[in-house]
């Protein structure tokens, strides 16, 4: 569930973005250097890892757990408009604080791809760039099959040809249900009615994936994302747009369904995505190929990871009214017919089974969190904020 208008822009901040550094030239000496370093693991039989969409929202707090537990990991990051830069640069950041050097590069670059597999034999990729968005797609369509299709092609060509060829964990979404109305949604379901251009260009990727793995031996590992919030998050999102408007007295449209019902969402923390993904990772097995060529079969798995709990979005909105101190100006509407579907319900199990997923964060625990965190970057008074500092804490995201 998202923003009723991905157009609208995000908040910003009161203060001018901070400065960053700039990139060092592309291939030269000092870039290969920071590449390496931020490349090589510090741990035992640690992890080489690119992170694509890096600077992202999943992809930054990814990078930062793998990096910590002494995997090398290194990011990739086009840093688009799609929503407002300055927060990705903040991203990076807090990544660079962490030692992870994020590349400012597309994936449809073949050369720049073919550069870093020079530099590094990274043993994973975690593939999370993407254009995102149901509704954008009936804006820019074409930028869906450029980032979602082209994109994860250019990567995986590359990845095939590499020695030793990486494992790869890629992003696909719950929206690959689209009008499934079985529930709990189960990788068992059909996924062949999509709802928006943006879950066929996923349901492209994992069939995509399909081929690869089949004709080069190339392992993947599919995820299904579950309305992912949380710090840090993404503002073309419900629970980050309606927390701007909430507080600046707008009103919010709440939709229900064409029955009167209202809208529900399996809305997933974002530290449960972090150790999936890093689950998937840590299970993942070796790719078969080498140069090119399939030695023998490999893995291709495919996961729900989802909270299993889905919350109508009137109580999230509740939820949001009582950690701001605000109440909302709701207006209830019909849900349009634009890509959007009416509920998300994940089963988990098999991702419990194969690694041990199990989401421990309800949504007002979780809400409670991201309202904390943008608190302090954006430097608005909540309800969250005026605790915080009666109990003499510091709100996440202050130094951001």
């Amino acid at each position: 569930y998202r923003a009723p208008s991905s157009s609208t822009p995000p908040p910003s901040s009161s203060s001018a973005p901070p400065s960053f550094p700039t990139s060092s030239a592309i291939g030269g000496p000092n870039w290969e250097k920071q590449v390496r370093h931020s490349s090589t693991p510090r741990r035992p039989n640690g992890f080489s890892i690119l992170v694509t969409g890096a600077a992202g929202f999943i992809g930054s707090h990814c990078s930062i757990a793998l990096k910590k537990r002494g995997d090398g990991v290194l990011g990739l990051d086009n840093f688009n408009s799609y929503y407002d830069p300055s927060l990705k640069r903040s991203r990076q950041k807090m990544l660079l604080k962490n030692q992870v050097f994020i590349v400012d590069g597309d994936l449809n670059d073949a050369v720049l791809l073919a550069k870093l597999f020079d530099v590094v034999p990274f043993s994973h990729i975690l593939h999370l760039a993407a254009q995102a968005g149901v509704r954008y797609a009936m804006q820019n369509p074409q930028s869906y099959v450029s980032s979602n299709i082209a994109g994860f092609i250019n990567l995986l060509e590359i990845a095939k040809s590499a020695n030793p060829q990486p494992a790869i964990v890629w992003a696909s979404s719950s929206s690959v249900y689209g009008l499934n109305d079985k529930v709990p949604f189960s990788e068992l379901h059909r996924t062949d009615r999509p709802a928006s251009l943006y879950a066929a260009t996923k349901k492209a990727g994992e069939e995509i994936a399909h081929t690869y793995n089949h004709i080069y031996g190339l392992s993947l590992t599919g995820l299904r994302f579950f309305t992912v919030y949380g710090p840090w998050g993404r503002p073309d999102m419900a629970y980050f747009f309606f927390t701007k408007d909430i507080l600046q007295g707008k009103s919010i449209d709440v939709y229900q369904t064409q029955e009167g019902k209202q809208v529900a969402r399996d809305f997933t923390y974002i530290d449960d995505v972090v150790k999936g993904c890093v689950g998937a990772l840590d299970t993942a097995e070796k790719s078969t190929g080498s140069g090119g060529k399939k030695k023998k079969p490999a893995q291709l798995r495919v996961y729900n990871l989802g909270n299993t709990s889905p919350v109508p979005v009137g109580q999230l909105v509740s939820i949001l009214e009582s950690l701001l101190g605000k109440k909302a100006k709701k207006h209830v509407v019909g849900m349009p017919r634009n890509g959007d579907v009416p509920f998300t319900h994940a089963n988990v199990s098999l991702a419990y089974r194969d690694f041990g997923y199990k989401p421990s964060t309800d949504l007002a625990s979780g809400l409670r969190k991201f309202v904390k965190w943008y608190s302090g970057y954006y430097g608005v008074e909540t309800r969250v904020k005026k605790e915080i500092q009666g109990a003499g804490e510091v709100p996440e995201g202050g130094s951001a």
